[in-house]
Parts: C-alpha cells; sequence; structure tokens
C-alpha cells in the first residue's frame, strides 16, 4: 500500500521511490538469505535422517542374518519356541522390506524439492528483472513528463 501511494502523483515519488527500492532489496536481500538459512537447516536435516535410515538399514541386516543363525541353531534343537521366532524373524523381514521404499520415497522428495527451489530461483529472477523494467519505465515517464512541463512553462512565458 506504501509503494502504491508513493507511485502516485503526489509530485514527490523520486525520494520515495529510491527509499522503498532499498527497502524492496534491503527485503528481498533477507528473504534470501532466510531462505539460505532454511535450505541448509533442510538440507543438514535430510542428511541426517538419511544416516540414520541407512544406519537402520545396516542394523536390520545384520539383525536378519543374526537371527537366521540363531533359527538355524533353534531348528536343529527343536526348540518349543520355534513358532514364535517364525514370527519375529517374518516382521524383521517386513520392516526391512518397508524400509527400502522409504529410501526411495526420501530421494523422490528431495529431487521433487530441487526441482521447486530451482522454479522459485527462476521466478524471483524474473520478479527482479521486472521490478528493474518498471524503476526505469518510471523514470522515464517522469523525465518526459518534466520535459513537457518545461515546454509548456517556455510558451506560456513566451505569451506574456
Amino acid at each position: 500500500m506504501q509503494k502504491m501511494k508513493s507511485l502516485g502523483g503526489n509530485g514527490n515519488t523520486s525520494g520515495r521511490l529510491s527509499t522503498e527500492e532499498n527497502e524492496d532489496e534491503e527485503t528481498s536481500r533477507l528473504a534470501i538469505s532466510t531462505f539460505q538459512a532454511r535450505e541448509e537447516e533442510i538440507e543438514r536435516k535430510k542428511m541426517e535422517v538419511k544416516e540414520k535410515v541407512e544406519f537402520q538399514l545396516g542394523r536390520a541386516e545384520e539383525e536378519t542374518r543374526r537371527l537366521a543363525q540363531i533359527w538355524e541353531e533353534l531348528e536343529a534343537m527343536a526348540d518349543p519356541m520355534r513358532k514364535e521366532l517364525a514370527t519375529v524373524r517374518k516382521k524383521i523381514d517386513m520392516a526391512n522390506r518397508e524400509l527400502k521404499p522409504l529410501g526411495l520415497s526420501c530421494q523422490k522428495k528431495e529431487k521433487e524439492y530441487k526441482e521447486a527451489l530451482e522454479s522459485f530461483n527462476e521466478k524471483n529472477k524474473e520478479k527482479a528483472q521486472l521490478v528493474t523494467t518498471m524503476m526505469e519505465l518510471l523514470t522515464e515517464s517522469e523525465r518526459l513528463r518534466m520535459q513537457k512541463l518545461e515546454e509548456l512553462s517556455k510558451n506560456i512565458e513566451l505569451t506574456h
């Protein structure tokens, strides 16, 4: 709203435009800085989650091997807990199967995030170019109007 007021015809636009342009640039810089900080935080958290998932996958595979060995030993002993162990082993296998698509999902989300970020950056660049064009047009318009006013003023002086 402040910008709209400064673009109005109240005659004092030059000073306000410069101030608002500085404010817009500062706002843009702050937004970009904030965005970059958030992006770094997201990337750091993503890497932490990825490391945890990989760690869990490694542990689950190691645990599966260990349980398979125990399973074989129990088979040889004909343990009365055989059914319960089979159930636990199936659950471990199921957990391993569920972890794979989660890893793929993380990769897919990362790709989507990067595409959205690229699109955002392109639009932000386009906006900056449009603002620059608008400022150039306003400056040219002001110059032409002042030139016309000077011509009219000279014509009035010549007639008197």
